[in-house]
């Protein structure tokens, strides 16, 4: 009889430490809000398009009143420049910056700069997209992916691995972003070569690849017809223009791998408002927000949007942050891929 009481004592504890741990999450949102209202403002460096992050910053100013926010979107190979630089002359304006380039968030937390956060939707993230120790985490998750115009290419005749963009029948009709200036399409190409040989990238751009900067041209160039078979088309750009009635046909192969990653969040030590960006960053993890994008979530426990696959049904190449860490391969690889495509002439823009 006692052991049996001395489990139920154990079970009613136990609930009680949740519901303590509930109270807790609660009134840790409050704390940060009030601290939040104090500061009045936060400042996002994005990748990406604007409107990638202008409806989550309105929703989140609606939610918290008092709060400003202003976004800087923009390439961002180009924003972690801006910041090492602020970082140089002492003037960091930026308060959370969302960033493809995780390698920045590596160099960043080696550096000591970064502020250490695990925002109440932690354990609820998959370990792949985010740091063990707390300094920086995946918001969205996303891939460069094989895509085609539906009404130029059959579902058929789309290709199924990186050997049919050397069809004569693609010859010219095939786009990209430059390898050398955007990350995760420079670790695609290095899958493609580990995979099918460096005669691969020969044939590719003699077949007449074309090169744009960001993935926004890229996803606009499919549709337009200017280039019917992108190698490393966005998936939730893609989808935006499936809505929009293009003829945009999303294709993962099933013999190459996907590369997918993280568009990865942090604040700063030195960040001017770091109460508002914890607070924001803890917002957009929550489950209702994840449950809104328009492409996978980092948490194990949220459905892809409306066509997309679950991310883990896929074949995935999903060690981005050790490939993008390793700095000598990298720059011997964007030397490489520049010399072969030639430097950036063609701006995609990202608006």
């Amino acid at each position: 009889m006692n052991r049996h009481l001395h489990n139920l004592a154990r079970i009613l504890l136990g609930g009680a430490a949740c519901a303590v741990a509930g109270l807790a999450h609660a009134q840790s949102m409050d704390t940060l809000y009030e601290k939040a209202k104090l500061e009045k403002e936060l400042v996002i460096y994005g990748g990406g398009p604007t409107s990638l992050y202008e409806v989550p910053a309105k929703a989140f100013e609606q939610k918290y009143p008092g709060i400003k926010v202003t976004i800087h979107a923009g390439f961002s190979n180009e924003h972690d420049e801006k910041i090492n630089q602020q970082f140089k002359t002492k003037t960091l304006d930026a308060d959370l910056a969302i960033l493809q380039t995780v390698g920045d968030y590596i160099r960043w937390k080696k550096e000591g700069v970064l502020a250490q956060f695990k925002p109440a939707a932690w354990n609820a993230i998959d370990k792949s997209f985010k740091d063990k120790d707390g300094y920086y985490v995946g918001v969205f998750v996303t891939s460069v992916s094989y895509a085609y115009n539906k009404d130029k290419v059959t579902a058929e005749a789309a290709p199924k691995s990186a050997r049919d963009y050397l069809k004569p029948e693609f010859k010219g009709k095939m786009i990209a972003c430059y390898p050398h200036d955007d990350d995760i399409t420079l670790y695609l190409f290095y899958t493609t070569v580990q995979r099918y040989g460096w005669d691969w990238m020969t044939k590719y751009m003699a077949n007449g690849a074309q090169f744009i900067q960001g993935h926004l041209g890229v996803s606009r160039a499919l549709p337009s017809g200017e280039a019917v078979v992108p190698i490393d088309s966005n998936p939730n750009f893609s989808l935006r223009e499936q809505r929009a009635g293009k003829p945009v046909e999303i294709s993962f192969s099933k013999i190459d791998p996907t590369p997918v990653w993280a568009q990865t969040a942090a604040t700063f030590k030195d960040s001017p408002h770091p109460n508002a960006a914890r607070l924001f960053l803890s917002w957009f993890l929550e489950k209702e927000q994840q449950t809104k994008l328009d492409t996978w979530s980092p948490r194990r426990d949220v459905a892809p949007p409306a066509g997309l696959p679950p991310l883990f049904s896929l074949k995935l190449a999903n060690d981005y942050p050790a490939f993008i860490s390793n700095e000598t391969l990298v720059a011997d690889l964007r030397k490489r891929f520049e010399a072969i495509t030639g430097p950036v002439q063609k701006k995609g823009g990202v608006k």
